[in-house]
């Protein structure tokens, strides 16, 4: 049986791609509106683009800020992409008197460089040893597609599982036990970023994406 993989639908963006590209690694995809949608996951994905506090006025009008605490309190993985990785911080400079999910301690700041602000492009990756889902590949150049204007900041150095540069380094990817998420956009970033979903499928549940 297929892993049961709830992708939450809260308005931030086009999710069918990342929908789709876990569809095709063997994930059993259900697209989730209200927590009632996401029972029975086994993981649970927040995609999404765009305004730090409105995804989370988002995420509360539906009741999905509660239900994805609970899910990952129960030891349920849970992956974050793009905003969907800022939302998991406790906070950020984009909506002050927001707070986040809290699923990772920390905050979001805006990139502080002299490069062009969005970033938005390509750009690689250097993984951390520490993180579950690295690469072990030597010929994935582990290079992904970006767009955004502020970055993660984990209070705990050793949670920043990788890091990328525009102007300034900065951290891609942060987690911690069964949170965790990524910058960058895996469901546009084509051989890469479906071998980074492929491997996050595994460790969630080893061989599933075989």
């Amino acid at each position: 049986m297929s892993l049961r993989v709830a992708v939450l639908d809260y308005e931030m963006s086009n999710l069918r791609s990342a929908a789709k590209a876990l569809e095709r690694l063997g994930a059993q995809v259900t697209i989730a509106r209200t927590p009632d949608e996401m029972a029975g996951a086994e993981a649970i994905v927040l995609p999404g683009d765009g305004h730090f506090g409105e995804a989370m006025k988002r995420l509360r009008a539906a009741g999905l800020d509660r239900a994805v605490i609970a899910g990952a309190s129960a030891g349920t993985p849970v992956l974050g992409i793009c905003i969907g990785l800022q939302v998991l911080f406790e906070s950020s400079e984009e909506a002050p008197d927001t707070p986040g999910l809290g699923l990772l301690r920390g905050t979001v700041k805006r990139l502080q460089t002299d490069a062009k602000i969005p970033h938005i492009g390509w750009a690689r990756v250097r993984w951390s040893e520490r993180a579950p889902i690295a690469t072990a590949d030597p010929g994935d150049p582990s290079t992904y597609y970006f767009l955004h204007s502020y970055g993660v900041e984990p209070t705990d150095r050793s949670a920043c599982w990788g890091a990328a540069e525009h102007g300034v380094p900065f951290c891609a990817i942060a987690g911690q036990d069964n949170v965790m998420g990524v910058q960058f956009h895996p469901e546009k970033s084509s051989r890469s970023g479906l071998a980074m979903l492929r491997r996050w499928l595994n460790y969630v549940d080893p061989g599933v994406a075989a």
